[in-house]
């Protein structure tokens, strides 16, 4: 935690300096993404996380009298969001969100469960509301790059941690807090933080190979070229060539439905029973969790409007697709919005 803040003013009744209203807003609004970013991994969800930057503001805002200064302000800033995701979390039914409901087997065939609007479905999050590099660098005693803790896998997988021990992960392997900073921001001992870290990383350890998700290289020409094929296999209906670009092991989720599918021809038997539904479809390019993301506008029959329809996110590997989750509606047209893209595609 290095963030250094600037001039404070003016002086508080008990002699603290007092940030005035457009320093705060120019000190705090530099950290926003940041923080938003923290606490969509503690909560998965992007209109949480939204909610909690604003209440973390609003916090900081009326507690300004309380930062002294000497310390950091991104600690401070922090300290704040943590806490309010950790009651925000306490407050609601789920301490987490998933893509895939614990303990159901792979569907077969036609999807049959049906969608399950009481569970609390992961979020996808926009590339475009990812914070800037330097601004997201972690600490020197972090365990997980930048790139690699957005992912939609790790933020599922971290999901599945208690509340106190993903904050822990998070600060200490994600942001590269030390024990000790945590433990200052958690409460307890830094035998407490410790003991929390090892628990979450054997949580890890039990569901990932060497506890964390498969590694996947930056974004290269292979796998633009993946994504166009992709999106030409959508626009001409082609099922094949859709099904010719998943790995062998690939699976596919799609919230909210209960229903998964693994491997390839799994996937096929259920693409056949609803390939057909709409009269056409228009893929337009975006990108989610640090992944390539596709939007799909469908056309239904007797119906000229290309309207929202599905939001995926493809995790590529080995020149395939390895996973792909497909957020329909109501969810996947929700979505549409904050990746800033229209209810209704303009264009024919």
């Amino acid at each position: 935690m290095t963030d250094a803040p600037g001039p404070l003013e003016p002086m508080g009744e008990q002699g603290q300096p007092i940030l005035d209203r457009l320093a705060f807003e120019r000190l705090t609004m530099a950290h926003s993404r940041a923080l938003k970013l923290h606490c969509y991994r503690m909560m998965g969800s992007l209109h949480e996380a939204d909610d909690l930057v604003q209440d973390t503001f609003l916090k900081a805002w009326r507690g300004r009298s309380q930062f002294d200064g000497r310390g950091s302000l991104r600690g401070w800033l922090y300290t704040i969001a943590t806490n309010s995701c950790l009651n925000a979390i306490k407050a609601r039914s789920s301490a987490q969100r998933i893509v895939e409901p614990p303990g159901r087997p792979p569907t077969e065939g036609r999807a049959a469960a049906g969608p399950a609007a009481e569970l609390a479905w992961l979020e996808p999050y926009p590339d475009t509301e990812l914070p800037d590099l330097v601004d997201g660098e972690p600490g020197p005693e972090a365990r997980y790059e930048t790139s690699e803790a957005v992912r939609l896998a790790f933020v599922a997988a971290i999901q599945s941690l208690p509340p106190r021990q993903r904050a822990a992960l998070l600060l200490c392997d994600v942001l590269g807090w030390s024990a000790l900073e945590t433990a200052q921001l958690l409460g307890g001992s830094t035998a407490s933080i410790n003991s929390a870290l090892q628990r979450a990383r054997a949580t890890l350890g039990a569901r990932y190979p060497h506890g964390r998700p498969l590694q996947r290289s930056h974004p290269n020409s292979e796998e633009g070229l993946l994504l166009e094929r992709y999106m030409q296999a959508w626009q001409a209906a082609n099922l094949d060539g859709f099904i010719e670009l998943l790995r062998e092991d690939a699976t596919y989720h799609m919230p909210p439905w209960r229903d998964w599918y693994q491997g390839r021809e799994a996937i096929r038997g259920f693409f056949k029973t609803v390939w057909g539904n709409f009269a056409g479809y228009h893929a337009v390019a975006t990108r989610a969790n640090g992944q390539p993301a596709v939007a799909i506008y469908a056309r239904r029959h007797q119906d000229p409007e290309w309207r929202a329809q599905s939001l995926h996110v493809i995790e590529p590997a080995d020149g395939g697709i390895a996973s792909l989750t497909v957020y329909v509606g109501p969810l996947g047209p929700d979505l549409f919005a904050p990746f800033g893209l229209p209810p209704v595609w303009p264009h024919s």
